[in-house]
């Protein structure tokens, strides 16, 4: 393709593999929740000389020389990220979610110190207290979960055991729970047992930045997020956090009394090196195209997708968890339908259909989380592309159509080939030559 000339002529096999991948999303549906298109834009700053340079510290405080032009950028980031979220302090360097998560554990907890996190089968996250995950091995966690008959979160459950376990730190976040977080209640709960309130943001960034989700900024001490999934940045996080530390004479007497230089010392020199200065310039190209006016009308299509999928779906006599979505993201249970333990297998037809998601754990699933009971599907990258509520509807239909002949590769064929049609109206990097 056009844009790739430069490694087509030095390493054609590396580049056959990148124009395959460029194929298989431009002629399939991406569903993964987790997943979206950077613009072109984003792209090109990714593909920047900015990868080639060291930047060990902060801007205007750095080890290596040469520095100008990197703290530029990264200052702009800054700037950018606290307009767009309202935040007191952000720490853009993070090479990821999980780096991100835990640089405030790093920050916040002493090793076996306790905290609250919603548990991985419920949808919570592997760094919010997986038993095998750095956050369940070395702090100790008391895992909440959604109840079991109404599979919601219930915030007086949750203080309940906050009141017995008396954790020094309670994360509001979400990975596969389909409804939108009340992180007020989060905070309620927080402020009774003299909690620090983690927020998570990075499956709900985007439509916290579009006006589609209540945001935690104002509420919480500290804030997570990815810059990818519906934020639509480049594949890194960030860390958004108050100045001030609210509990330093409860838990941090021998520190500064200023919570973003806890952040910041943890991320830098406690956890990384020099952060990836070409993602830094992603990033603030990213956050300014989450500033203009059209960055809403996207969030808020995000979620009317979802919703229209969720009701298809449901039409069609499949059981979703909490029965429908209100944010980006929608949970199918097959237990209903005899297919426990078919995760795998319906991914894989998926897939062969054209539409990609994942597998994915239910509320309380006895099946195995490599070939679970459920699929997980979001809207990020089809709105994205500028699909609205008329395709979302085909693709709940044949979503739907999958599940009821999932061994028939005659028909998941057939599927494939409506699929390819539907997309060729919407093509991801128009004028960029793709598929030439």
């Amino acid at each position: 393709m056009e844009f790739m000339q430069n490694i087509q002529d030095k390493d054609p096999e590396v580049s056959a593999i990148i124009d395959n991948e460029a194929q298989r999303i431009e002629e399939g549906v991406e569903l993964i929740p987790s997943e979206n298109f950077v613009s072109k834009a984003v792209l090109q700053a990714i593909g920047s000389v900015f990868t080639n340079k060291y930047s060990e510290g902060y801007p205007r405080k750095r080890y290596y020389g040469g520095q100008e032009f990197v703290d530029d950028v990264e200052e702009l980031a800054i700037e950018r990220a606290k307009k767009l979220f309202g935040a007191e302090h952000v720490n853009l360097q993070p090479y990821s979610g999980s780096p991100a998560n835990q640089a405030v554990f790093f920050a916040l907890l002493n090793l076996k110190d306790s905290f609250m996190g919603l548990d991985l089968s419920c949808g919570g996250h592997l760094t919010h207290g997986s038993p095998v995950n750095f956050s369940g091995k070395h702090y100790s966690c008391t895992p909440y979960f959604v109840d079991k008959k109404t599979e919601l979160i219930d915030l007086d459950e949750i203080k309940r055991q906050a009141t017995l376990a008396k954790p020094k730190m309670i994360i509001s976040s979400l990975t596969a729970y389909p409804r939108k977080l009340d992180f007020k209640g989060f905070q309620e709960v927080c402020d009774a047992v003299d909690a620090y309130h983690f927020a998570d943001i990075s499956h709900i960034a985007g439509l916290i930045a579009g006006g589609a989700h209540e945001s935690p900024i104002k509420l919480a001490d500290v804030v997570t997020t990815t810059t990818h999934k519906t934020l639509r940045g480049p594949r890194s996080a960030m860390i958004m956090c108050k100045e001030e530390d609210k509990f330093h004479d409860l838990y941090h007497k021998d520190t500064k009394k200023n919570l973003a230089k806890l952040i910041d010392s943890a991320v830098f020199p406690g956890l990384q090196g020099g952060p990836h200065d070409h993602i830094t310039a992603a990033k603030a190209v990213a956050f300014k195209e989450a500033l203009q006016p059209d960055f809403k009308d996207y969030a808020k299509q995000i979620v009317k997708n979802a919703k229209v999928i969720a009701d298809t779906l449901m039409d069609k006599g499949i059981k979703l968890v909490t029965d429908g979505t209100d944010n980006h993201l929608i949970l199918i249970d097959m237990r209903p339908k005899g297919l426990t333990s078919k995760g795998k297998e319906l991914q894989n037809a998926m897939d062969l259909a054209g539409i990609t998601l994942n597998k994915n754990s239910v509320p309380f699933d006895e099946a195995s989380p490599f070939n679970p009971s459920g699929l997980r599907l979001g809207t990020p990258a089809v709105t994205t592309r500028g699909m609205k509520e008329g395709e979302m509807k085909f693709i709940g239909e044949s979503i739907a159509k999958v599940i009821d002949n999932y061994e028939d590769k005659t028909k998941l064929k057939a599927i494939n080939e409506e699929i390819k049609e539907l997309v060729k109206k919407f093509p991801i990097y128009p004028g960029m030559g793709i598929l030439q």
